[in-house]
């Protein structure tokens, strides 16, 4: 395992990718995109929900959900984030609650106050996924679900020895590549949690979507 990603060097990466972030890799995130909001639709349901998306970048989800969901959007760039803001304004949001520049390992909001915690490309972008993780389940309502979609780590392979050798710069760029599934089973074992959803996404598997479930005692 490389060495732990630290947030400068996170927000150096975002803050660049920011101006061409949706040209870059709007396409190649849609369907990882289009499977995390059924997956919030899913569960609240027609009623709607409070979810939280943490990773909210350029605000390039926040057309595609329900506008009967109540949205918070967190980023640590803020040039995503501006350019998130910006998108709402355009598009008239009402159902945007708050836009803010916040840490996804310290998020500055109360226990229990979400329905739903989406993170999408989030959680090999961070220098403490498991304890990114807790923060996710503080502030999760008990019944609630945490959904992400991330690339994992091949397992063994051509691909996993690419991967290890392209980590170095993919850790300029903001990410890691070589995270394994194994981190996200042993995390999910802890007590009050369970994992509910793991499906591989297009193209070729590279990509997964992750649920999991806070009981509700």
């Amino acid at each position: 395992m490389g060495a732990a990603l630290d947030r400068n060097t996170i927000e150096r990466a975002y803050a660049r990718w920011a101006p061409v972030y949706d040209l870059v890799f709007g396409a190649v995130f849609e369907r990882g995109r289009v499977a995390a909001i059924e997956a919030v639709e899913s569960h609240v349901g027609s009623a709607g929900g409070r979810i939280l998306e943490v990773g909210v970048g350029t605000g390039i989800s926040l057309l595609s959900y329900n506008r009967h969901n109540r949205l918070v959007g967190v980023d640590i760039c803020a040039p995503m984030l501006q350019r998130a803001k910006e998108r709402v304004a355009e598009h008239g949001l009402t159902n945007v609650e708050a836009l803010a520049v916040m840490d996804a390992q310290h998020l500055a909001v109360p226990d229990a106050s979400f329905d739903v915690v989406v993170a999408q490309y989030v959680i090999t972008a961070v220098p403490d996924p498991e304890a990114t993780l807790d923060e996710f389940v503080r502030v999760l309502k008990p019944g609630g679900e945490i959904i992400l979609v991330n690339h994992l780590g091949a397992e063994s392979g051509l691909r996993r020895a690419f991967e290890q050798g392209f980590s170095p710069v993919a850790r300029k760029l903001g990410w890691s590549p070589e995270f394994p599934w194994a981190r996200l089973a042993n995390w999910a074992e802890r007590d009050g949690m369970s994992l509910i959803e793991r499906r591989p996404m297009p193209p070729l598997g590279h990509f997964s979507l992750i649920r999991f479930a806070k009981h509700r005692s």
